[in-house]
């Protein structure tokens, strides 16, 4: 279980806001995190895994503190055991997939898993090949192979498939759901696509100007006309 009880002034188009969140998130949801530019979904998950700090709060992940202002703690992100793919890839260009991939093996993780993620997500043609020479597509199942390797507490996915075509969406949202499921993950996904949300997710946390106004499954948050077909 993840206890969120978190406070940030934020900067937004319209001038300040707050960001207020107090949810708890249970082992093994896959929730996604809906709403309009500009209202706190990626300052959400950066608080979370430690690239910024609330005002005040407390963040608690089972039965670890990662963040309490009013006891002075503040695990750093590189122990707080998350995975991050965002939006845009940020592995290392000069790098192989392989040796991408080898980087975030900590000392405890099996060379077993990496040959398992490898499978997963089809990546064994890929191995030797250079990041940089890579399409937006298989930089993103490198980019989210890699943050599952740390076998994370929770892994925060921003947006990470927007800027690929249709097809290619397609294709990665099987990967992330079989992930999901083999890993038995605690997942949030920052998503503008309500059809995305809908075939991934268990639930939506609607957020606007900083605050979760509705939240439920898909299919009581998302857009009805989206279910007009199905």
């Amino acid at each position: 279980m993840i206890s969120i009880n978190i406070h940030k002034r934020l900067k937004g188009t319209q001038g300040n806001f707050d960001l207020q969140i107090d949810e708890i998130i249970s082992e093994g949801d896959f929730i996604g995190v809906y709403g309009k530019s500009g209202t706190g979904k990626t300052s959400l998950l950066r608080l979370l895994s430690g690239l910024d700090i609330p005002n005040e709060g407390c963040i608690k992940v089972a039965e670890r503190v990662w963040y309490d202002s009013g006891n002075k703690i503040n695990i750093p992100v590189q122990q707080r055991n998350i995975g991050y793919v965002f939006q845009e890839d940020v592995l290392f260009p000069n790098m192989t997939v392989l040796q991408n991939l080898r980087f975030a093996l900590s000392k405890s993780n099996e060379i077993k898993l990496l040959d398992e993620l490898i499978d997963i997500m089809e990546l064994k043609e890929l191995l030797d090949f250079n990041t940089y020479q890579l399409s937006g597509g298989q930089k993103q199942r490198v980019s989210l192979a890699r943050a599952l390797v740390s076998q994370p507490k929770l892994l925060l996915l921003d947006e990470p498939l927007s800027a690929l075509d249709y097809e290619m969406r397609q294709r990665l949202q099987d990967y992330i759901k079989k992930a999901h499921k083999t890993y038995k993950l605690t997942t949030l996904m920052v998503s503008h696509d309500p059809w995305e949300l809908y075939q991934l997710v268990n639930k939506v946390w609607e957020i606007d100007e900083g605050k979760v106004i509705r939240k439920g499954t898909p299919r009581q948050i998302l857009p009805l006309d989206l279910y007009k077909n199905i």
